[in-house]
This record gives structure tokens, sequence and C-alpha cells, in this order.
């Protein structure tokens, strides 16, 4: 269903008019974007410059082998990776040292992020102490 409604332009050279279904409500000269456009399609929706492409139809014999054979070289480098003495309990606890770090670097990043709103404070704080000394020397002076 196309809820778009037609628009329909008439420009000469000074200016250039719209009529929209809702009537002619613009001013007259009022300016369109593109009121002397060559392509045909200015005014129409959106299209993406990043293309998604279809995969090409795959039978489900043809998946479930690929799947397969996928699962096969996996076995093959979990089996190299044990032999050279990796242990997939080792693999946890790394995992879960990682994260532990990250949580602390996450706790010390917000901590560093307060240290700086407080100091953003005092040096507004200080420079209006210095600005309010300077005014008071000078209405002393001139006074």
């Amino acid at each position: 269903m196309n809820t778009e409604q037609p628009i329909e332009t008439r420009c000469s050279a000074n200016n250039c008019s719209v009529s929209t279904p809702e009537g002619n409500d613009l001013k007259k000269g009022a300016l369109r974007r593109t009121p002397f456009s060559k392509f045909k399609k200015v005014h129409s929706n959106f299209k993406s410059p990043v293309q998604v492409t279809e995969r090409a139809k795959v039978s489900p014999a043809e998946e479930v082998a690929d799947l397969e054979r996928r699962r096969e070289q996996l076995d093959t480098e979990i089996a190299q990776l044990e032999a050279e003495g990796y242990r997939e309990e080792e693999l946890e606890h790394h995992i879960d040292m990682l994260h532990e770090y990250n949580d602390i670097k996450d706790i010390g990043q917000s901590l560093l992020g307060r240290i700086g709103k407080i100091t953003a404070h005092i040096d507004w704080i200080s420079f209006l102490f210095t600005s309010l000394k300077w005014h008071l020397k000078v209405l002393v002076t001139v006074g």
C-alpha cells in the first residue's frame, strides 16, 4: 500500500511553487531542495548504501555436510591445542580473570571521572575566589 501522495512542482526562473494534496500552502517563491533535478527519483525513499546480499539457496543436506566439516575442523584444532598442553579449565580461569580485570578497570575509570568533576569544581571555585579578591582590590584602591 503506497501512502505517499504526489507533489506537483511548478518552477520558473525566479520562483518555485509546490502544490500538495492539502492545498497550495507554501508561499510563492518558496524554494525546493532540488527544483531543477535531472534525476527521476529525487524524492524517493532512502536506500542504504550497505547492500545485504541473500545467501545462495543451499539444500539442507549440503548445509549439514558443511556443518559436519566445520565440526571436524574444530575438533582437530581442539586436539592440537590439548596436545600442546592447553586445558579447558585454564582457559575458563583466564576468562574469569579478564572479567575481573574489566570490572576493576571500569571502577577505576568511574573514579577518575568523579575526580575530574571535583577538580573542575575546585578550579571554578579558585577562579571565583581569585576574581573576587581582584575586584575587591580594585574597589579598595579606587574608593
